[in-house]
């Protein structure tokens, strides 16, 4: 039997701390041998803006392998509808038998924003107190719920193209308790960067909406919005350049993180002097933060690896409590 698990039926399953936890062990996992993922694959479409991504990997550890498929659709801003939209299809590693298919929204925006957390509480400074937001919407609130347990923030900056989003954003935090601390809304990026201690970068922008030349020493940025194309970015190359820089997966950001192919096409920095990856310096075998005062940087694409983990995590709890629908595909 398959099982079927919904958008809204997800939200329910959600368990933060495993999610972070799960993350964790999947970046350590690649890096140990024992997940397997190649790089994605991009499928464009002709007449249109439209790409359509695989994400694929096989965990030993939860033994499970799966793929995503997602449709990224900058086209559909006009439509009044998602630009992106994903599905995910589990299987059992042993025998091949389809687990699961689930909606891919929600697992995509807990693990990118636990993979934020994961690289934060490796990298980012201990004493780190201003988290900085660029974006406001669903994943910037992901983030913080994510984030605030792992360094012990107690205000925060975010910045919008819409300031009525940031008003927003600022109420429901409040309202919902995902935040006690001071908020700030900026009026500009260079405010939120040049205040924050750590920055995350959550926009779907296709050109630099933050510079190197704001970044002062000892801030750990998060880049995570941009879409996984090689031309699109959210960071210009000075920022990379001024940055020690760490990866998600090597193979992935060398092919479609534009953050980091054009700060390397400008000269800015080149492919070897990344650091490595996060799951390298969770496993120990390159270095995390070297200096209170080093710049450091996560690189953010998303791995299929991330996917499965999580998947495990919401197929477990969704099993324990009985929720989902189950479907013999055999019949």
């Amino acid at each position: 039997m398959t099982l079927l698990l919904g958008a809204s039926e997800l939200e329910s399953l959600v368990d933060r701390g495993a999610t972070l936890e799960a993350v964790a062990r999947a970046f350590a996992e690649i890096a140990d041998g024992g997940a397997h993922q190649p790089a994605p694959t991009s499928m464009a479409t002709p007449g249109d803006s439209g790409r359509y991504i695989l994400m694929a990997a096989a965990s030993d550890a939860t033994g499970l392998a799966g793929v995503k498929l997602l449709a990224d659709v900058p086209d559909n801003a006009a439509r009044d509808l998602p630009t992106q939209r994903s599905m995910i299809l589990v299987v059992d590693r042993t025998d091949g038998a389809p687990v699961a298919l689930l909606h891919g929204r929600v697992p995509t925006r807990v693990r990118t924003a636990a993979a934020s957390a994961v690289a934060t509480r490796a990298l980012a400074r201990d004493d780190s107190r201003t988290l900085g937001l660029l974006g406001a919407g669903a994943l910037a609130r992901e983030h913080v719920r994510q984030l605030r347990d792992v360094r012990p923030f107690d205000r925060l900056v975010v910045w919008s193209r819409s300031a009525e989003t940031v008003a927003r954003f600022a109420a429901d935090l409040t309202r919902d308790g995902d935040w006690t601390g001071e908020i700030v809304a900026a009026s500009d990026p260079r405010t939120v960067v040049e205040a924050a201690d750590v920055v995350c970068t959550l926009t779907p922008s296709v050109d630099p909406v933050l510079a190197g030349a704001w970044l002062r020493a000892g801030q750990h940025l998060n880049v995570v919005g941009a879409r996984p194309r090689p031309d699109e970015r959210e960071v210009d190359g000075a920022a990379l350049a001024r940055s020690s820089v760490w990866v998600d997966d090597r193979a992935t950001a060398e092919t479609k993180s534009g953050d980091l192919l054009l700060a390397v096409a400008e000269g800015a920095l080149t492919l070897g002097d990344v650091v490595g990856t996060l799951g390298e310096v969770l496993t120990g075998r390159v270095r995390g933060r070297s200096t209170p005062d080093e710049i450091t940087l996560f690189d953010s694409v998303g791995i299929g690896a991330q996917d499965v983990a999580v998947a495990a995590v919401l197929l477990e709890a969704a099993t324990r409590r009985g929720i989902g629908t189950r479907v013999d595909l055999n019949a």
